[in-house]
């Protein structure tokens, strides 16, 4: 399978994070979160960048995103992927974002404005899934929707703190879950807050 972190690593050292912000521009060089409005952040880039490369994308994956906020990290999946399906509760965020992308030139990218704690059932199953808000466990759904030989990577534990976990599914159906490193996102609202 093609390696495709020396791709990726290249694309987000030139993809401007300025341009997926309305307001605090001034900061986007800043490797830290940045309120977007809503109670939402736009994610630190160092770690949009180990969450990407965490999900070992391959060209040909379909991978469903939980969360399209601002539309930084959809555009750092984007390039390097099939489709992505992504979901934004928040009609302003979802609105914008979906405007910013197709602006980008994105045409491989599907929008769902809707609770995204019970995933995308319509399209499944998914090669990878990233959820970018904090989830009490890992919801039922997701795993259900996650392809054989996929890989999830999700934030899980209290509002406060959480453990980025990387969630592969084997063939055979067995769930193995590593844990990453220690963060702290925004809650996922809906069915597992």
């Amino acid at each position: 399978m093609e390696n495709l972190d020396r791709d990726i690593k290249t694309y987000f050292q030139k993809l401007d994070r300025s341009f997926f912000m309305d307001t605090l521009q001034e900061f986007a060089s800043y490797d830290e979160p940045i309120p977007i409005g809503y109670e939402q952040t736009i994610s630190q880039p160092s770690l949009v960048l180990d969450m990407t490369l965490s999900l070992h994308l391959h060209r040909d994956a379909k991978v469903l995103e939980i969360g399209t906020g601002s539309g930084f990290q959809t555009a750092m999946l984007a390039p390097f992927v099939k489709t992505v399906y992504t979901i934004e509760r928040i009609e302003a965020l979802y609105t914008r974002a979906k405007e910013r992308l197709q602006e980008a030139g994105f045409t491989n990218i599907q929008f769902k404005m809707d609770d995204g704690s019970t995933g995308w059932a319509e399209h499944a199953p998914y090669d990878r899934i990233l959820v970018t808000a904090a989830a009490a466990k890992v919801p039922s759904e997701l795993l259900d929707q996650l392809a054989p030989g996929g890989i999830m990577i999700i934030p899980v534990g209290t509002p406060f703190l959480q453990d980025l976990c990387r969630i592969t599914k084997e063939s055979n159906g067995g769930i193995h879950t590593e844990v990453l490193e220690s963060v702290r996102f925004v809650p996922l609202k809906g069915k597992y807050e």
